[in-house]
Parts: structure tokens; sequence; C-alpha cells
């Protein structure tokens, strides 16, 4: 069985002996009843993982030992930042972590004009740091070693004003739009990709003329209207079958073929 996973703020270094961080240390002890001398697995964003063993409990503050240093990655090739228009209830959450889970490098949420949740000044830095936590999470769930960033909500149409960094390629989901992600030239390698979500309803008419000066190029997918919750992770995994990494990763072998064994 693989190692439970741990995020940890803190730059880590093998030999050091640390405490785990609170959440961190009431999910080992309570939930997963790891005990002194249980493997587990720790990583701090910057890169690769390291090997870890639990040294002492005691209640739910757990010491660990931390060992060698393993440069293990699990990005994907392609750089994409997932504009998402805010949405109501859960479906924020939802669209967090699974897009965390499908490779997403950055998350970018908007206030649309047809989001139906209101967010500013304090509430909205709450959130931002809510999702930020639903990131580590969902790290710590699938294996990535590299925290995707997320910015701090910004208008639309303001962040639309803003100039677009150069070689990006942006996209928004639009139905009915004349080009499919299948019918647009193949993604070259380190390119960087926008992809504009709107909210419930869709983006209005103003701000898909404005994405679209921006350099936003609609795409659809299929003939059906999806969702918000679903239009942008459907959209994340047909790239990932298209330029991305779900087509290219070659899994380890099952222990009974490695041996030879069925």
């Amino acid at each position: 069985m693989n190692s439970p996973r741990f995020y940890c703020q803190e730059a880590l270094a093998s030999g050091e002996n640390l405490a785990l961080p609170d959440d961190a240390a009431r999910h080992a002890v309570r939930a997963l009843r790891l005990r002194v001398g249980d493997s587990l697995c720790l990583f701090d964003g910057a890169g690769g993982e390291y090997a870890a063993r639990i040294v002492s409990i005691d209640r739910a503050h757990v010491r660990v030992e931390v060992g060698a240093h393993l440069a293990d990655e699990r990005e994907s090739p392609l750089a994409i930042t997932l504009v998402q228009a805010l949405q109501s209830g859960d479906k924020m959450d939802l669209t967090v972590q699974k897009a965390v889970e499908l490779g997403v490098a950055r998350i970018q949420p908007v206030l649309s004009r047809r989001s139906v949740v209101r967010l500013d000044g304090e509430r909205a830095a709450r959130r931002v740091e809510h999702w930020r936590g639903i990131v580590a999470s969902a790290c710590e769930q699938c294996g990535r070693n590299r925290l995707p960033v997320v910015d701090e909500l910004h208008g639309l149409e303001r962040w639309l004003a803003q100039p677009a960094a150069a070689g990006v390629r942006r996209l928004m989901l639009a139905p009915g739009a004349a080009h499919t992600l299948a019918s647009l030239p193949a993604q070259q390698a380190g390119e960087r990709i926008e992809l504009l979500i709107g909210a419930e309803g869709g983006l209005a008419p103003e701000e898909m003329r404005a994405a679209t000066l921006a350099g936003f190029v609609g795409v659809r997918l299929g003939p059906r209207v999806l969702r918000t919750e679903t239009a942008g992770l459907a959209a994340l995994a047909a790239m990932q079958c298209l330029w991305g990494d779900f087509m290219h990763c070659t899994p380890a072998p099952s222990p009974e073929l490695a041996t030879g064994h069925v």
C-alpha cells in the first residue's frame, strides 16, 4: 500500500525531526490510525517528495523523521490556467479539486455578470484561502508535488482588460462555436493555455465580446450544453487526451506481469 501523503508549508530537508501540521497530525492519528514507526510521504510544494517515519505521537501531536528526497514529479506537460467564473454552492470547491487532479497549473477565479455568488473584500480573501486548502488536499490525494497557484478573485471584464502574456493560447467554451479542440493546431511545447469557463448560464454576450477582443477563441465540446461544473473539467480531460499526458504515460507493470505470474 502506498504511504499516506501530507503537505507541509515549511521547506523540508532530509534528516529533520519535525512536527506535522495540526490538521495533518489529526488526520494521521484519528482517521488513518497511524502509529509510531509507520511510513508516510511529505512534500512542501517545491518539487519532489520525502520519505518519512513517525517517531512519536502525543495525543494529536505527531513528530516525524524526514528521510531521503525523491525527485518524483507528476506534472502535466500542459501549463493550463483555468479561468473559472465563480460558481454557487459547493460547485466551485468541486471544480478546484478536480482541476488539480486533472493537472491544471493555475486557477484564476473571476466574478462574472452571471455569477450567482457575490464576493468581495474579506469574504473573497477567505474563499481564496479556502480554495488553496482544497488544492493542497487534492495534491495529497493525487500525488502531485507542486501546488497549483490560486490567484486572487478579480472581476472578469477587469481581468480581461489586462495585457495577455506572450505565447499564451486563450480558449473559451462557447456552445455553437466554429472550432472544437481537435480542430485546433496541435499544442506546441512550452505554450501555455488559458481556459475561460462561465458561471451558471454561461458568459454574458458582453463578456464574450470582451474575451474575443482579448484573444480568446471559442470552442465547443460536442452538441450538448454542459453545466459550469462539468464544462471546465471535461475540457481539461479532453486537452490531456489530445495534447497532454493521458495518452503518453507509461504505467508501472503489475506485480504479476513483472514476475511472469498471471
